[in-house]
């Protein structure tokens, strides 16, 4: 049921006739800013808490510390400074949206977090309960639920809904289910999987949830490092204080861009390199051979003159070398 209806259920007067175009779409964009837009948002949330409380859905106040978090971890990281930001509402306005939970099955008084879990650490933190609406779920219901909250706010990012799909396969969890919870194809599920599965774990966790990285990106990483020299460089590139001190985002496109750039460079094969002197040492030559030139370098102390000198025979040193080849 979408928001706009729920809040059209809760009464009060009746909509003006439209304004013209112009002054509709002004007063809108004003509407989706500041203090307008975080009061429409509260007007939503609480139009959802009146019509759960309608369906039979109570909301109770929980010590947080009574709540255990969902097995299934959805998350790669704490987002610290949306975080802060979420203590300080909770702490000026009080929790609006309630946490969904279950009761756990195995102890008595103790419930499992189904989706809310930044919600449920921030009343912890500001040492209140946490309001939060009590449901009887089996673990499929569980895991579908979670999925779909924290799908429908957009709240995860591509490769922690990707982390978050492989978990539940490897708890058991069915396709179809998994499916459901992400409102996702069997496609994009099994590339989900496929990016999830073939890139380490410490290299997502260093990473982090890169939002707004979407899934080509992820894909082209996944296969970038496919060989273990490359694996071994983005190791050794994430381990740099540099990389250390971006945002999860950038760290993303910067090893990317590491892997990419270095994988041009690295091309050097059959290169051989050969020393000798002559003239009582006081010159020395050095001779690189590689699969797409040569070179030379001298070192004397009439380098430069000799170097300039050996530069004016090229033309004539290459034709004596091409005669000789005809002969041979």
């Amino acid at each position: 049921m979408a928001r706009k209806h729920l809040l059209s259920q809760l009464g009060g007067p009746k909509e003006k006739p439209e304004a013209p175009d112009a002054a509709r779409d002004g007063r809108s964009a004003y509407a989706l800013r500041g203090a307008s837009r975080s009061m429409l948002q509260s007007l939503e949330e609480m139009a959802e808490n009146s019509l759960r409380v309608q369906d039979g859905e109570m909301i109770v106040l929980l010590d947080p510390n009574d709540i255990d978090p969902s097995p299934y971890v959805d998350r790669i990281e704490e987002d610290g400074e949306a975080f802060d930001v979420l203590v300080e509402a909770i702490r000026e306005a009080g929790q609006i949206s309630p946490v969904l939970v279950r009761r756990n099955p195995d102890i008595a008084g103790r419930f499992i977090l189904v989706y809310g879990h930044r919600r449920t650490r921030a009343a912890k933190t500001l040492g209140i309960k946490v309001r939060a609406i009590i449901r009887d779920l089996e673990e499929l219901a569980h895991v579908v639920a979670q999925g779909q909250e924290n799908t429908a706010r957009a709240d995860l990012s591509f490769i922690e809904k990707a982390l978050f799909a492989s978990r539940l396969l490897a708890a058991g969890i069915d396709r179809e289910a998994i499916r459901q919870a992400l409102s996702i194809d069997n496609a994009m599920l099994s590339r989900m999987l496929s990016v999830a599965d073939g890139i380490p774990m410490d290299i997502l966790e260093q990473i982090g949830a890169a939002k707004g990285i979407g899934r080509d990106r992820w894909d082209e990483l996944k296969r970038l490092l496919l060989p273990p020299a490359k694996l071994q460089q983005a190791r050794q590139f994430m381990s740099e204080d540099a990389f250390q001190a971006l945002a999860s985002p950038e760290r993303c496109l910067a090893l990317l861009d590491e892997l990419k750039r270095k994988g041009r460079r690295a091309r050097p094969k059959n290169t051989s390199e050969t020393s000798w002197s002559f003239s009582d040492n006081k010159v020395s030559v050095t001779t690189k051979n590689a699969a797409n030139g040569f070179s030379l370098s001298l070192k004397a102390q009439d380098a430069d003159a000799f170097g300039a000198y050996l530069s004016g025979q090229l033309e004539e040193l290459y034709a004596e070398f091409q005669r000789q080849q005809k002969k041979g």
